[in-house]
């Protein structure tokens, strides 16, 4: 959470205008603008919601670095915003200005893991262009040989529990065969309540859980196969 929150974060703000000057006009982005228009024209929290005009490519992009900007000081999981910031990103880690920052244990799990002939897998509120990136460029090099699914909102919010039914399913594998890892108490009981197993991971710098019935590990090291 600390690289995300003190680096991804602040590099996608910071790009952001820079981005929309350089590729606010490519075909590969017009969907995308399309979305974070209709998501705005949904909006319920109207305090300082900032007007949308796009009588102009300038007046365009103004309004969606305005409309992204307001979500970021928000912390909303909007799907439309979070796949902007991926694409931000995706530059950052082609120049290596980004490196994916991973647990010294995680790499050392995952071949574990796979030997053992498990299937591996990501749900984040970041998008799956997003995971794919912090895992192919990470500090310990391409993890994603390992990885099997890529998990985003597009399956619902990670506080749902119909979210991890959809995963269950995606995954063909009873709930009870799962096991979903989270540092965030409100995640692990939407899971659990669809029938997987779940662990607690609580890393240095994590926020105090509170009260909570699940099981708590430290590091990935604990979880045996």
């Amino acid at each position: 959470m600390a690289f995300v929150y003190r680096t991804l974060f602040p590099y996608a703000r910071r790009r952001l205008h820079q981005y929309l000057t350089l590729h606010g006009d490519a075909p590969a982005n017009q969907e995308l603008w399309q979305r974070l228009a209709r998501e705005r024209e949904t909006e319920t929290q109207c305090e300082g919601l900032p007007e949308w005009n796009d009588a102009t490519t300038e007046s365009r992009d103004d309004s969606i670095a305005r409309y992204a900007e307001w979500l970021m000081d928000r912390d909303r999981k909007s799907p439309a915003l979070k796949e902007l910031q991926g694409r931000i990103w995706e530059e950052g880690y082609a120049t290596g200005e980004l490196v994916g920052d991973v647990y010294e244990d995680v790499p050392r799990a995952f071949d574990r893991w796979r030997r053992a002939g498990l299937g591996i897998g990501i749900f984040s509120s970041g998008s799956v262009l997003a995971q794919r990136l912090l895992f192919s460029r990470s500090t310990v090099g391409d993890l994603t040989p390992f990885l099997t699914w890529y998990f985003d909102t597009s399956v619902g919010a990670k506080i749902e529990r119909a979210s991890y039914e959809r995963i269950a399913a995606v995954i063909d594998s009873a709930p009870p065969e799962i096991l979903f890892v989270s540092d965030a108490v409100p995640e692990l009981d939407a899971a659990r309540a669809a029938g997987l197993q779940t662990r607690l991971c609580r890393r240095p710098g994590n926020a105090p859980a509170p009260e909570h019935a699940h099981r708590s590990i430290l590091n990935f090291d604990e979880i045996a196969v």
